[in-house]
């Protein structure tokens, strides 16, 4: 076998522990001596991460799981989530200072309390295709982590959505559960006087991680009391409240997450005494050019928050894809980003009516950045607030879960180029048929599509979204619960679900080996 089969095989194997595991192809007999094009392989193992929802004791939480159905990935697997914290079985106490119970205790069905062994599944996914949902209420609804293989694996996708009634962060909170990292971005927090701000750490694994936090304002890094090597504990979830770092209060601010060891799953809580709550996701590595897709058209108020994180300064093109191509923001045709500085806009009323998507790209030499957007809706006391963080596009595929009736609405942009997408709506997770139907999104522009609905629909469902040919397309779903005269909704975005794995062909001659 020569250096360069070796090379190649080497890094399939490097790429398959990053993304899942992926199942290597036959090799090259042809005796032509040239390794075969790549493969992409459904990946065979995936994990993922979910915050504790909610401290509110009129939360009701809805967490629901889905598998695209893919071809060539066998007919075995499962995929569960489990409560990410667990105490310890020794009879010390856990991280929440309670003693694990002994053998005898019992539950309150007189079964043996099971806390701190291995946890029955919240939820498992029971056939793909199908989307599985459960409920629970009040402050006790634990952060999960779990993983998916086999079958399940490739696409899984998982969502948590939160209703709170009343108090500060009320209103519609929905995320979609992340797979554990080493590194995240989330330009948008705040320690201002009317914000409560979390950044949740969810740790998987059996040892404990090691993180570092880093805080940046409108003038540079702030300094942080407690922000360096913070241990979190096997299986857990940490809440930092942000305003324990520091005692600088920021209206606008970007949240660094840096991982020493070990891995987690990370995602911002920002719950807002006036403007409701919601949580923010992890903005796309920095990069030079960034699409903040699916904006609402009634939104009242949006506002961008960019961070250019390397040593040099960020000048950056802003666009607004619309329905009919895209303009430029009055008075905001250009951002300038100090390096390290956290910069912010606030662009008002700017949708119009439209819905719409932010393209961001540099006016010169490309800088990498990150940004998001924070959207309002609504007005005097029934506003509420959502974010969306600029995304991957869409990829080979991407799914959104947790989609109703009524209330769900899908936007598609192809910011650089026209594009044709297929969208699939799976079956409902209590009953109805999946349907599917081919879109094609006009260069620079947003459309606000009809997405299919699955026929005879009972529960949920889940919304995939395919590129079939052209440009690259990015998609955000918003869903709305109008209660009480407040706007309430959030939005999440829709990244390339990784669920493929590029795999080389190369060939095995093993002769040599017997020399």
């Amino acid at each position: 076998m020569n250096r360069t089969t070796l090379s190649l095989i080497a890094g399939a194997t490097a790429l398959a522990a990053v993304t899942g595991f992926a199942a290597v192809t036959s090799p090259d007999t042809s005796g032509t001596g040239t390794a075969a094009a790549a493969a992409e392989l459904p990946v065979e193992r995936t994990s993922l991460t979910c915050p504790t929802p909610s401290v509110s004791d009129l939360a009701e939480t809805t967490y629901t799981s889905f598998t695209p159905v893919i071809k060539g990935t066998g007919t075995e697997g499962k995929a569960e989530l489990r409560p990410a914290a667990t105490e310890s079985t020794d009879g010390k106490p856990g991280k929440d200072g309670k003693k694990a119970p002994d053998k005898d205790d019992k539950d309150d069905k007189g079964g043996n309390d099971t806390t701190g062994t291995a946890a029955k599944p919240v939820l498992a996914a029971k056939e793909p295709g199908k989307p599985v949902a459960v409920e629970d209420s009040g402050s006790e609804s634990p952060a999960l982590a779990g993983t998916a293989d086999g079958k399940f694996a490739p696409g899984w996708t998982v969502q948590q959505t939160t209703e709170v009634a009343a108090g500060t962060g009320r209103g519609l909170l929905g995320v979609t559960c992340t797979a554990p990292d080493t590194d995240f971005w989330f330009p948008g927090a705040s320690t201002a006087a009317d914000r409560t701000d979390y950044v949740h750490l969810v740790n998987p694994d059996d040892s404990a991680a090691v993180v570092d936090i880093e805080l940046y304002g409108r003038d540079g890094a702030l300094e942080t009391t407690a922000g360096e090597g913070i241990t979190v504990p096997p299986h857990s979830d940490d809440p930092v409240l942000l305003s324990t770092l520091t005692a600088e209060k920021q209206d606008n601010m970007t949240v660094h997450v840096s991982v020493r060891s070990g891995r987690v799953g990370a995602s911002v809580q920002a719950l807002d005494d006036k403007l409701g709550g919601d949580w923010l996701s992890a903005s796309v590595d920095p990069t030079g050019s960034l699409v903040i897709p699916g904006i609402p058209k009634d939104a009242t108020a949006v506002r961008l928050v960019a961070f250019a994180p390397g040593d040099a300064d960020a000048d950056l093109k802003v666009r607004l894809a619309s329905p009919s191509g895209q303009i430029t923001p009055a008075g905001h045709e250009t951002l300038h980003l100090k390096a390290g500085m956290t910069g912010a806009v606030d662009l008002g009323d700017v949708m119009r009516g439209e819905p719409g998507s932010l393209v961001l790209t540099p006016t010169g030499r490309s800088v990498p950045v990150v940004a998001a957007v924070r959207v309002v809706r609504g007005k005097g006391a029934g506003q509420e607030t959502a974010f969306i963080p600029a995304t991957r596009p869409v990829g080979t595929r991407a799914t959104v879960v947790d989609n109703r009736a009524k209330g769900t609405t899908l936007s598609l942009t192809a910011p650089f180029g026209a594009a044709e997408v297929k969208v699939t709506a799976s079956a409902g997770s209590e009953g109805g048929t999946a349907a599917s139907k081919s879109f094609t999104i006009k260069a620079g522009t947003t459309q606000q599509i009809e997405a299919p609905v699955p026929s005879g629909l009972k529960g949920t469902y889940a919304l995939t979204v395919e590129s079939v040919s052209g440009g690259e397309v990015h998609g955000a779903r918003t869903l709305t619960e109008g209660k009480d005269g407040v706007s309430a909704f959030t939005v999440q975005t829709l990244p390339d679900d990784r669920g493929l794995v590029a795999v080389p062909d190369a060939e095995q001659d093993l002769s040599v080996l017997q020399k």
